[in-house]
């Protein structure tokens, strides 16, 4: 079952659209347009909040849009760890999920192709994955990692080559570590120069981010 989809904004401007500065309209605008519609982060039972917000704060730097979030085997927490985020939740759209098959449904529907972080014989290095499609990456457990369900419901598995003895990252580094290099394909490739988010949502966000038609008409 779907717990339920929210976008998690400011109100502040959008009641107070006067006092924006002309430098945080330019900020603002110029993040829009750098969010990437075909890269997502889906969060597994991830138990510590910390983490979770540390992953949010990530995505919002690399500019993705949408997170989504599986919640199945404990109560759905309403706020992540505050001070880790530093409030980026509050820019960025979150889909709860109470089961991993309705989220990948929903996944389905918009990501080419899903992956899991999972140590498996068919696993695919990090810096092989092709970020100039449409892609999802799935992170498990700070404890189990990804499930079985969820396993079975993906495209394939990544790993992150590693050196050490530890053959493992936390979670948030983990995410950290992946979608910086997704970034890193994306630049070369052009992606951030151009708006990337289906043009509804585009301007949903802005709306929710406090921009009026007048504002928007005064910059053309």
């Amino acid at each position: 079952m779907r717990v339920r989809d929210h976008l998690c904004t400011i109100s502040y401007f959008s009641g107070n659209i006067q006092r924006m500065t002309p430098e945080r309209r330019e900020k603002l605008l110029s993040v829009l347009g750098k969010r990437q519609a075909n890269l997502t982060v889906v969060l597994e039972d991830v138990q510590d909040p910390h983490n979770v917000s540390a992953v949010m704060r990530t995505c919002d730097a690399v500019g993705i849009q949408d997170i989504y979030i599986i919640t199945s085997k404990a109560p759905r927490r309403k706020n992540w760890g505050h001070r880790s985020s530093s409030s980026a939740k509050q820019w960025l759209t979150i889909h709860d999920f109470d089961n991993a098959a309705d989220c990948f449904a929903a996944l389905r529907k918009r990501y080419d192709k899903i992956l899991t972080t999972h140590l498996a014989a068919d696993a695919v290095s990090l810096y092989d994955i092709d970020f100039s499609g449409s892609v999802a990456l799935v992170f498990g457990n700070e404890q189990n990692g990804v499930s079985d369900d969820a396993r079975a419901m993906a495209d394939g598995n990544f790993i992150i080559p590693q050196m050490g003895i530890i053959r493992s990252l936390n979670i948030s580094v983990a995410c950290a570590v992946s979608i910086y290099e997704a970034m890193r394909q994306k630049t070369i490739a052009g992606h951030y120069k151009q708006q990337s988010l289906p043009e509804e949502q585009y301007q949903s966000l802005l709306s929710e981010w406090g921009f009026r038609a007048e504002d928007l008409e005064a910059e053309n």
